[in-house]
């Protein structure tokens, strides 16, 4: 650019006292590598049915947010309303024929006093009443089964979270277990599926840079599978809303040293990139190979693959 030649020829008359220079050193810098990861719950938990039967409610859809314990359907089984009015039937008759039981013993027990009667049959018309009795306290105890295996057809959300899918629909069977919905619950992170090659660079703990702002490697999985090395990053803010949604992320992999420039050091002319150092004849422009920009405290910074060596000093030229 015409200014920065025009700079240097400024320089190159006046000297470089009234330009700031800079002392080229040599820093260590991080290498980042590019990868995806896809925005997870740290549960999927599915609310299954815990009987077998018919869907006839079903209050969730994808996206909705459920407490834990809240009835998102209910299923009925009609054979237990069936059964429950056949259990109402045998204790209806049960309970008649207890009555005449208990009818035939007080009469037996009338007799007795007058000797007509024997004890031996007095003994057999408790029995009845003993066993009627008994006959009715376990059919009410069956019925309590089948009311409670009724109650259980309401579908309960496992944990409060989202509802990532719901794979049936209202009128269709389900088995009992069969997942109606699955709810995704103790918030979000990104899983990411890295290169095994950067498995030994990695740990739990090392910050990773995003668009939108920065992370931490939470957890490296043990197994690596297809030479994928699977990891989970926590990020503050990440929402659950988009499940599968895949963010750009940049992982540190490695460290090595490098030459750095401030960027306003760095000039064009030409059609080449080149810096002005200080030497003892005067300033010089020397010609360099710019590499990636860094930001640290908030300035930018330029690497340099070639054509400076530490401890040169480079003028910075006013724009």
């Amino acid at each position: 650019m015409r200014s920065f030649i025009l700079a240097y020829c400024l320089l190159a008359a006046a000297g470089s006292a009234s330009a700031d220079t800079y002392t080229v050193t040599s820093e260590p810098i991080t290498d980042w590598k590019p990868v995806y990861g896809e925005v997870e719950t740290r549960n999927a938990l599915p609310a299954r049915a815990r009987i077998a039967g018919t869907l006839v409610e079903l209050s969730v859809t994808e996206g909705d947010r459920v407490e834990a314990g809240q009835v998102v359907g209910t299923v009925e089984d009609e054979k237990l309303s069936v059964q429950i009015d056949a259990l109402d039937a045998q204790a209806e008759a049960l309970r008649a024929q207890l009555t005449n039981a208990q009818a035939d013993l007080d009469r037996g027990q009338t007799l007795q006093q007058s000797g007509t009667i024997s004890a031996q049959r007095l003994d057999a018309l408790q029995t009845s009443v003993d066993v009627l009795t008994n006959q009715i306290a376990a059919t009410e105890a069956q019925r309590r089964v089948i009311l409670r295996q009724i109650e259980e057809g309401g579908v309960i959300a496992p944990e409060a979270g989202i509802v990532l899918s719901v794979p049936v629909s209202r009128g269709s069977f389900v088995a009992q277990g069969e997942s109606v919905a699955v709810i995704g619950s103790g918030g979000a992170f990104l899983r990411l599926s890295i290169p095994e090659r950067f498995a030994q660079t990695l740990a739990e703990g090392d910050r990773i840079e995003m668009e939108t702002g920065e992370g931490k490697i939470a957890k490296l999985y043990p197994q690596i599978a297809g030479g994928r090395l699977q990891a989970d990053v926590e990020v503050e803010g990440l929402e659950e809303r988009y499940v599968g949604l895949r963010l750009p992320v940049r992982l540190p992999v490695g460290e090595q040293d490098s030459i750095l420039v401030p960027e306003a050091a760095l000039g064009r002319g030409g059609g080449l990139d080149m810096v002005i150092v200080e030497t003892a004849e005067g300033p010089v422009q020397r010609i360099v190979v710019p590499g990636r920009k860094v930001t640290r405290d908030g300035a930018t910074w330029r690497e340099i693959l070639s054509g400076l060596g530490a401890g040169e000093v480079v003028v910075i030229a006013d724009e």
